[in-house]
């Protein structure tokens, strides 16, 4: 059996084709991405955020950088500053990606997300009555971001930093009550997985997967059924249907934060209940309405967001 540490290099080399940046927090997941990365060919970098949130970040982040260049990458250390816009999290994961790509300057970016991050993910939307788009969680390729480890297992990575060498950090944040994220790992899927046995973090991420694949069928089926016709879009099934329409909003100029499900199903009501209403108004001034036998989707002088 291959060890922890070359199981770890192998994911790695998988998942980029050349140099790229490492985002490391210090603790064991991105530490054993760091050992992993540093044996590859390439010349690697490192990137450390401090978010400023704990008393001991700076020394915190010292500390991770100091075994990051023990490793042989180069390493930059970026203080932060994290807003409160959609909490806490939210604030400080946007402030440090947008750090990350400025340190990165056009390379690859590697996140140390897990398997088990991935699960925890997958409960947390499910909570939160999500739909197939959003509990196919997080991709191992987005854009800039790539997560090579997310087949990998939280011990397996601990194991990895043992073998290496590394003391991880072990961020408070990851059992503080206050945070969701937090008690879910602490107790909730612990207790799913006393219930129901060893393999529920192994099949809440192959639903993520298999999610993914799902929703890239049928969003390629929508890019292809991509109409204003009405019997058309009568005739479409309505996963692909509710594509279309979200697709038509957004080209009409809706903001894609601001468009939820009831703003879809309100348009969807133009097409398979029709019995003459009036146009649905939808976020960013978008105007949508029936007109001989087409879907309507253009801005309008009048704004209402909040509808």
């Amino acid at each position: 059996m291959s060890s922890p540490l070359l199981v770890v290099r192998q994911a790695v080399a998988a998942a980029i084709k050349g140099p790229a940046l490492v985002a490391c927090s210090g603790g064991a997941d991105s530490l054993a991405l760091a050992a992993g990365s540093a044996m590859l060919r390439w010349p690697m970098r490192a990137a450390i955020i401090d978010h400023g949130l704990q008393n001991d970040s700076a020394d915190i982040a010292l500390t991770a950088a100091q075994l990051c260049r023990g490793l042989g990458l180069d390493v930059t250390v970026r203080r932060v500053q994290v807003g409160t816009h959609g909490g806490p999290e939210a604030a400080a994961r946007t402030a440090r990606y947008a750090a990350l790509r400025e340190i990165a300057d056009g390379l690859p970016i590697l996140l140390a997300h897990t398997l088990d991050d991935q699960a925890e993910t997958v409960l947390l939307r499910l909570a939160r009555g999500s739909g197939s788009r959003s509990l196919q969680a997080m991709a191992p390729v987005e854009g800039d971001l790539r997560r090579p480890l997310l087949a990998l297992r939280r011990e397996l990575l601990r194991a990895a930093c043992a073998q290496a060498g590394l003391q991880p950090h072990e961020d408070l944040h990851n059992t503080d009550p206050r945070y969701a994220r937090s008690r879910l790992r602490q107790h909730g899927l612990p207790a799913l997985v006393e219930d129901l046995g060893p393999g529920v973090t192994l099949g809440l991420a192959r639903s993520a997967a298999l999610l993914r694949e799902d929703n890239a069928a049928l969003d390629l089926w929508a890019k292809h059924a991509h109409t204003d016709d009405v019997a058309a879009l009568a005739a479409l099934p309505r996963a692909v249907l509710m594509r279309v329409i979200r697709s038509l909003s957004l080209d009409a100029g809706c903001p894609p934060a601001a468009l939820n499900r009831e703003h879809l199903q309100a348009v969807a009501s133009l097409i398979e209940d029709w019995h003459g209403q009036g146009p649905i108004h939808l976020p960013g001034g978008v105007r949508a309405a029936r007109e001989s036998g087409r879907l309507v989707l253009h801005r309008t002088a009048w704004r209402d967001d909040a509808r």
